[in-house]
This record gives structure tokens, sequence and C-alpha cells, in this order.
């Protein structure tokens, strides 16, 4: 599930793409643009606009994520027909879930090293193979029992600084949160079986059904982080949308 950002400041570098963004979904709405329509091309539009073709190419997809636009190789871009709203995520910090509950929250470091983002992870993110990344593997608690696990693969390159933060001392997922503006996010849910090291972290038996959530989310330029997520038995997800 291809996922947009709800509520998430817009990346400072991307001023002239929002400003087409804006306009071209205006057009839609307005229905200057109708449904099915071919819009003009990058070309076409880097010169009405003032803009490189690049940062044409960046605003058209991001509409495209949206489901407003369907672009198709050598087809061209048309205006997306009977378009499906697609869901917006707001990605939770996870320490103020646990403290609105009324628990006390805690968090462990399980592991933390340097290591190339493995072969199968690099190909299913279209990541450059081998690609130098952050490992992390950690566990929330609430009132110190353990609300989640996650196993988190960090970009270090991906934000400006990020590669100067100790993850080994500071909450990954509240960090990447306040610090590391998303453009785009896929997201997927499944129902898994505890393996021994999910029941070890989560302090339930081998085999128990968990909820899983995979979870991955890129600026204009980069992978940021991408995570696998282990709920505690009955632990519940939402999405808005």
């Amino acid at each position: 599930m291809n996922i947009k950002p709800a509520d998430r400041p817009t990346a400072q570098t991307m001023p002239k793409a929002q400003l087409i963004v804006s306009e071209v979904r205006r057009r839609i709405l307005d229905r200057e643009w109708r449904q099915g329509d071919r819009i003009p091309d990058e070309a076409d539009l880097a010169v009405e606009f003032g803009a490189a073709r690049a940062t044409v190419n960046k605003a058209l997809q991001l509409l495209a994520d949206e489901g407003l636009l369907d672009r198709r190789r050598r087809a061209g871009t048309r205006v997306a027909v009977d378009p499906v709203r697609k869901a917006t995520l707001s990605i939770p910090i996870v320490r103020e879930q646990i403290e609105s509950a009324g628990m006390a929250y805690s968090h462990r470091i399980i592991a933390h090293r340097r290591s190339p983002l493995p072969d199968a992870l690099a190909l299913r993110l279209a990541a450059p193979a081998g690609m130098p990344m952050i490992h992390l593997r950690a566990v929330h608690y609430g009132d110190g029992i353990p609300f989640q696990y996650e196993d988190r693969w960090i970009n270090p390159q991906a934000v400006q600084g990020m590669d100067a933060v100790d993850f080994r001392h500071v909450n990954a997922n509240e960090w990447l949160v306040r610090n590391a503006p998303y453009l785009r996010a896929d997201v997927t849910f499944s129902a898994a079986n505890a393996d021994a090291r999910d029941a070890r972290m989560l302090q339930t038996r081998p085999g128990q059904a968990l909820l899983v959530l995979h979870r991955s989310t890129w600026n204009d330029d980069h992978l940021i982080t991408t995570v696998r997520i282990a709920c505690r038995p009955g632990h519940e997800i939402g999405t808005r949308g």
C-alpha cells in the first residue's frame, strides 16, 4: 500500500515543486483538465512554470502518488479516471501512544551496528545493494511490559545531520518523526506467528499470532528508513484516511 504523509512538513528543498503540485491539482479539481485528458509534457510544463524538468517530474509524481494522475512510460501523463483517494498516514510516536494509555514508557536498544543493506531488502525497496545503513533493533515498553519490537534500518545520509545522531541513546522512532519529513511511505500489515526472537522480545510464546507492520519512508532524494514492527498480542494500529 502506497501512502502519502499526513500533516507532514514539506521538504524545504521543494518550494517550486509544491507550487506546481498546487496549480496542477487546481486545474484537475476545477475540471480544466478532465478525467482521461493527457496533460502537457514535462518539457512544456517546465517552460510554463520556469522550473527544471526534474522539478516538474517530481511534482507530477507526487500527484500520481495522491491518485490524481496516471503516469505511463511512453504514453504520457493523464488525469486519472475515477481516481481513488489514497490513505494518509500519520506515523505515531510510540512514547506518546504508551503514555496516553496511562502507562510509563521505557525503551531498550537490543542491537546497534553499521551494516550494508541486505540484498533482499535492497531489491524490495529499489535501493542500491549494499548501501551503508544503521541497523537497529529495539523494544518499547509500557509499565515494563513489551509494547512493540522493531527491527529497523536507517539511512544515515537521508537527512542532513543524521549521521551525527547516536541512535544507541536516542529513540529512533521519535527522532525520525520529528526530524525526517517524508514524501512517500509504503506500508504493509500482516498476521504472523511469533518466531523465537519475536517471542523473546515480546515475552510471549513462539507461534503466538502477532500483528506485523512493515513501513518504509522516502524523502525527495533518499530512502529514510525501513522497519519491521512486531506488536504485542491485541495491539491495534490505525491510519487516517
